[in-house]
């Protein structure tokens, strides 16, 4: 949280009541004098609480591994919330019961592709191959943005996405953190699981979020950088498809293998996508 949230109420004036016995005492005070007393600053409001099973990421600079030609290299990144784990197939059950438009048998070919909610048993039914605790996957951007937003939420965008992954589980960098770079790469290297396992005892990185490794891919709001609607390119609703309308890139660092994977995936994609590794969590602004 802002440190100026704390001083909003600081200098505030309260006026006395007559007939209480602090305004009696005004009234006792030198003639002429009001009988309306300046107020210590009242105490500092308690720190605001996350939203429940989100934590806050401090503002702080960020550096893309890839970057438009002439862009600065540090991105200066606000505070904001981030879901401590990906979306949950229970938590995705309970969108899909509120919202039918977005079940499996009933979710328009525009939003989703065939493949959409494909591990699970049925509308209602995520089954043996989707555990409760375990993050949805085959779910289209749409899908995502579309739960985000029933929740009051968002997606996060890139830069906020890669920042939060950018700290290790001892160290602010995570590149220096030998036992995450370990976990990651190891997770890089093996196919993704039949039924993936539990997100809830995932190791915490130093902001607190978990499950960034070793889980699934992830959705992000600008998914494809630099972003045109395929109406812009062509002719196509923009609501099919997002394509990459950037021009020339410098890299950071080249040896962030892990990074630019996830670049070339998400430039792969288009919104209606669904793939068994990525599933999405979720944003929300930060007070000011």
């Amino acid at each position: 949280m802002n440190p100026a949230d704390h001083k909003s109420s600081a200098g505030r004036l309260r006026i006395l009541r007559m007939g209480t016995p602090s305004a009696l005492w005004a009234r006792l005070l030198l003639p002429g004098m009001a009988a309306v007393l300046l107020a210590l600053p009242s105490a500092a409001p308690a720190r605001a609480e996350a939203p429940a099973d989100m934590v806050l990421i401090p503002a702080g600079l960020y550096t893309p591994a890839l970057r438009n030609a002439g862009d600065a290299t540090q991105i200066p990144i606000a505070a904001f919330y981030l879901d401590e784990f990906p979306v949950t197939n229970a938590q995705f059950l309970v969108f899909v019961r509120a919202h039918p438009q977005w079940r499996r048998s009933r979710v328009a070919r525009l939003f989703a592709d065939g493949n959409y909610l494909s591990n699970w048993a049925g509308d209602l039914a995520p089954g043996p191959l989707a555990p409760p605790d375990a993050p949805v996957v085959d779910v289209s951007w749409f899908a995502a943005e579309a739960y985000a937003a029933a929740a009051g939420k968002r997606l996060p965008s890139t830069n906020e996405w890669e920042y939060a992954f950018s700290a290790g589980y001892t160290t602010r960098n995570a590149g220096a953190d030998t036992a995450f770079q370990h976990d990651l790469y190891a997770w890089l290297a093996l196919p993704s699981p039949a039924v993936l396992p539990g997100v809830r005892n995932a190791r915490a990185n130093t902001f607190g979020v978990r499950a960034m490794v070793g889980y699934v891919w992830e959705w992000v709001d600008d998914f494809n950088s630099a972003l045109l609607t395929a109406s812009s390119g062509s002719g196509d609703s923009a609501a099919s498809s997002r394509v990459c309308g950037s021009g020339g890139f410098s890299a950071g660092d080249l040896t962030n293998y892990a990074a630019f994977m996830r670049i070339a995936l998400r430039s792969s994609l288009k919104a209606r996508d669904t793939v068994s590794s990525l599933g999405f969590r979720c944003a929300r602004d930060a007070a000011p």
